[in-house]
């Protein structure tokens, strides 16, 4: 993938599975988001093949691909008085074939919105929640979409830890209930801590590709990142990283 001549992705090869949630994590500028945007169908311009289920990205059509893949950026902005419900709902648009939602979209809005714990606000203005309840709403209308394929840039971003830990706990059990969650995140230990595969990158090149445990060593910090650190354990036997002066 090039941006204005420059390459800013090459060489990447990778291949998902369903039930796995995948971390993709490296400095800016390492290619993070693009390749997420290429997986989204977002970012056309790629040479090479990007497939799903055997297609390539470019050949679904929009609606179809959008009822198997659900895409959440890293911000949302709603300049209209819906509330968190509506927003909700807005996920079943790949679904609808009327101006009416049907009883599958209010069953599979309640379930989303279940899942999310977001009930409690569902009539209140989405404009009115904190940016931990608003990331919530996103995903309950992504996964209202009821796809087989989450992808996320940055999900986290300016949460706080509570909530930060609340989502990933969330993509870790959709990714044990079957859905393949692919997350794009700066934070390492989060990284370490909920996924079962971790994809670096550096200068748009794929430098690691393997379980949390044998991609957060300090040689491979230090290599991508240029910081010291120390790698402890948690009692969960994962990686913790901790970061030298």
């Amino acid at each position: 993938m090039r941006y204005n001549g420059s390459q800013v992705l090459h060489g990447a090869s990778l291949d998902f599975e369903g039930e796995q949630l995948a971390a993709v994590v490296g400095p800016n500028g390492a290619g993070k988001s693009t390749l997420l945007g290429i997986m989204a169908g977002l970012r056309p311009r790629y040479t090479g093949r990007c497939r799903y289920n055997g297609t390539e990205i470019g050949k679904w059509p929009r609606r179809a691909f959008a009822r198997q893949v659900a895409f959440v950026p890293q911000s949302v902005r709603l300049e209209f008085p819906f509330t968190a419900e509506q927003v909700v709902l807005m996920g079943r648009t790949p679904h609808c074939d009327g101006l009416f939602e049907s009883p599958e979209d209010r069953e599979a809005v309640e379930r989303a919105m279940a899942i999310t714990d977001t009930i409690s606000f569902r009539r209140r203005d989405f404009r009115s929640l904190s940016g931990g309840e608003r990331q919530m709403v996103i995903l309950a209308s992504v996964l209202a979409q009821t796809p087989r394929v989450l992808l996320l840039d940055e999900p986290t971003t300016f949460l706080d830890l509570q909530h930060q830990v609340a989502i990933y706990n969330l993509l870790r059990d959709l990714a044990r209930k079957g859905l393949l969650v692919v997350a794009v995140t700066h934070d390492l230990n989060l990284a370490a801590a909920y996924s079962d595969r971790v994809i670096m990158l550096r200068a748009g090149e794929i430098v690691a590709d393997a379980a949390p445990s044998d991609v957060m060593t300090a040689e491979m910090v230090r290599r991508v990142f240029g910081v010291d650190a120390e790698i402890q354990r948690t009692a969960a036997g994962r990686p913790w990283i901790v970061y030298g002066d």
